[in-house]
């Protein structure tokens, strides 16, 4: 399927100011999100609703969409001080594992989508990622630092069983001896043991397991189309014994439902073999604050109020503050209490001492077509 074109109003939807109301729970069975809501762009709301003759088709069950979205270039930078990574990649668009908290929702609304049902139903993949890969890897302006996949969008969701693109960026990361670092909540991840194996016996691959929560209930609600905890950990141990660098990322922390497991997830972790880890606390920009709100109040009616205080408690009496060094921990006394924790799970485990930083000595640059291949 192409690029869609942008959707013309429909005359059965009338526009309305107000918020628009959750999805009726049969028609999103199996997804995170309650609402549709447009975009922050656009400029009216609209809201399906049926007027008795049954024929309008967004009352239809959310299926999956997948467009095929030719990209312009591979490769993102970013100089944010905070994050650990300078260079990244992202082979799909929208998330089919659907995650209420996702931080990557808001930028579904630039293609004209919600950042609810519409990031986790109409994906997007980047057919053309291996190929432009190759060939800006190949740029002799290109400037070798390790590249992330999974910055954004998981490159392990469902959809990567079919499309493989995930894979065939790995392939030309391997061929080029180029060092590489994956985040992703999927144990899909396994199925590429044999590349990750071999480059991670040159160093030149870790991979990070996120895992929020070890209560299958609260994960099923909250990570609906994701690998169950008990699986990720199988991912862990099985990246560990083929010889793979892993690490458990516990994020996002949700305060007042997922906190106290920190250090449950960080043992469970390390006995599977994880070396490292990491965690970020729940960030609550743009539409995210009303999505996960919404879900809140829908899961955990009666944890819902503890949760929102204790996050604002962390970021100044807001939802949420961008600023660098503090989006990603938070501040003041909750927020101490939580990076103390984490810090002396670490030093218990033995956590974090064996940091084995990713070679960037072995880079052999591929030739682009019609240039010379080297004499030597």
């Amino acid at each position: 399927m192409t690029h869609p074109e942008r959707q013309r109003p429909n005359p059965l939807v009338r526009s309305e100011t107000a918020p628009e109301s959750a999805v009726d729970e049969t028609r999103r069975r199996g997804r995170g999100a309650r609402s549709n809501h447009s975009g922050r762009f656009e400029s009216e709301r609209r809201l399906g609703f049926d007027d008795g003759w049954e024929s309008l088709g967004e009352l239809d069950p959310f299926r999956t969409e997948v467009y095929e979205e030719p990209a312009r270039s591979i490769i993102t930078t970013n100089k944010s001080p905070d994050i650990s990574f300078d260079q990244s990649i992202n082979p799909y668009r929208g998330c089919e594992h659907g995650c209420t908290y996702c931080y990557a929702r808001p930028t579904h609304c630039y293609l004209g989508h919600s950042a609810g049902l519409d990031f986790e139903t109409k994906l997007y993949a980047k057919t053309n990622a291996a190929e432009l890969l190759e060939k800006e890897l190949a740029s002799k302006g290109y400037t070798l630092k390790v590249i992330a996949l999974g910055t954004n969008t998981d490159p392990y969701q469902p959809i990567e069983r079919e499309r493989r693109i995930t894979r065939q960026i790995l392939e030309v990361l391997e061929r080029a001896n180029h060092p590489v670092g994956i985040v992703t909540k999927s144990a899909l991840v396994l199925r590429d043991l044999d590349i990750l194996s071999r480059m991670a016996s040159r160093g030149l691959a870790k991979v990070a397991l996120s895992v929020t929560t070890l209560d299958r209930r609260i994960a099923r609600a909250m990570e609906p189309r994701a690998t169950t905890p008990p699986k990720r950990l199988e991912a862990i141990r099985g990246l560990a014994e083929a010889g793979v660098p892993a690490a458990v990322m516990v994020a996002p922390i949700v305060p007042g439902l997922t906190d106290s497991e920190i250090e449950g997830i960080l043992e469970a972790a390390h006995e599977a073999g994880a070396t490292e880890a990491g965690y970020v606390l729940l960030r609550l920009p743009l539409e995210i604050k009303d999505i996960f709100r919404e879900w809140l109040a829908s899961e955990f009616p009666d944890r819902a109020d503890r949760v929102i205080n204790l996050l604002r408690s962390m970021h100044g009496g807001q939802d949420y503050v961008a600023e660098f060094g503090r989006r990603q921990k938070g501040n003041g006394p909750y927020a101490d209490q939580i990076a103390l924790r984490f810090r002396l799970a670490l030093k218990r485990l033995g956590l974090n001492e064996r940091r084995q930083p990713l070679r960037l000595d072995l880079f052999s640059r591929p030739v682009a077509k019609g240039q010379q291949m080297p004499l030597l």
